[in-house]
């Protein structure tokens, strides 16, 4: 549904979007992830007709962005980061004021209207003006907007932000029906609600696509296990006896009112790891209530890329 082929896009000498390529298919949720900066706005304004690339090819539906523009329009619901309002209009107006621009009349806007205006919980603000509105409502008027044509491609960009965790959730359910019946490219930071939603995560950095995988296999590729220990005793005695494991090579602790936590970074053998730690508490006395394997999360493989491509740009700017 959404193809990139070599998008490169430059400000000056700048290079916000690098050569990248990747497919979003009919009915597939992606998520789109990146640090501030590394390029996932300026693509999803090219991929949605509000920028122009510098080189590549973007096709959407099978309508070429650049020679197709309106076709690719009628087809792409986008979400901007910052949505652009009218704040004098009543919701309900300018939502139909919306759908009329998007070419919807007579039962089918009232229908789509009615829809909208339900499926992002909007009932109870219909007929107040929008500039009355939180930040939270803003951005559900902004969604609903999005969604009122019903088109082929949604392309969010952070469009849970300034909810509140009841707005998340409503708004990820919908998310999630979004999917099946329409392609998705979803931008957030909260990237537990990435993880929940979408069948496939793109990682951009410094303007290149650096993973391309499903949230659990990308937090399967972590080489490294964590072990979690809730211990009572003498918390520097403990720090230190853990740190000497073989397989633990890392510790931190936080420290408690009463109970400290370990938390061990060890190789993959973290069931002797666990086992070494039973033996240890039984052998010094430790009061012990916690002891577990975490799994890492898509938090921790987003986390582990980007500073893995910072440590390699650093080290190719030395050798220069």
């Amino acid at each position: 549904m959404i193809k990139v082929e070599n998008l490169t896009k430059r400000f000056g000498r700048f290079c916000a979007v690098d050569n990248i390529s990747f497919t979003v298919e009919p009915g597939e949720i992606v998520g789109f992830l990146g640090s501030n900066g590394a390029g996932k706005t300026t693509t999803m304004r090219i991929l949605s007709g509000y920028k122009v690339a510098t080189g590549g090819k973007i096709t959407i539906a099978g309508f070429d962005v650049l020679r197709d523009a309106l076709e690719v329009r009628r087809r792409v619901g986008y979400l901007p980061e910052r949505v652009p309002l009218y704040t004098e209009m009543r919701v309900k107006e300018y939502l139909r004021y919306r759908g009329l621009l998007k070419g919807l009349k007579g039962k089918l806007l009232r229908q789509r209207l009615a829809e909208v205006v339900e499926a992002c919980g909007l009932n109870d603000v219909k007929r107040k003006l929008i500039g009355r509105l939180s930040k939270g409502f803003r951005q559900r008027v902004g969604l609903a907007d999005t969604l009122i044509a019903n088109p082929e491609v949604f392309i969010l960009d952070e469009p849970m932000i300034g909810l509140d965790p009841n707005q998340i959730r409503m708004i990820r359910e919908l998310i999630k029906g979004l999917g099946g019946d329409h392609s998705v490219l979803l931008s957030s930071h909260i990237l537990t609600e990435i993880e929940s939603i979408c069948d496939r995560v793109l990682i951009i950095d410094k303007g290149k696509i650096v993973a391309s995988d499903s949230p659990a296999n990308l937090a399967a590729c972590m080489k490294n296990t964590r072990i979690i220990a809730e211990i009572d005793g003498d918390a520097e005695k403990i720090l230190d006896t853990i740190k000497n494991i073989d397989s633990v090579i890392d510790i931190e602790m936080k420290k408690g009112a009463e109970w400290n936590t370990f938390i061990c970074t060890c190789k993959e053998n973290e069931s002797e790891v666990r086992s070494e730690i039973f033996k240890l508490a039984g052998k010094n006395n430790w009061n012990m209530r916690e002891l577990h394997s975490e799994q890492w999360c898509l938090e921790d493989a987003f986390v582990d890329i980007t500073c893995r491509c910072a440590a390699s740009k650093s080290d190719e700017e030395l050798m220069k």
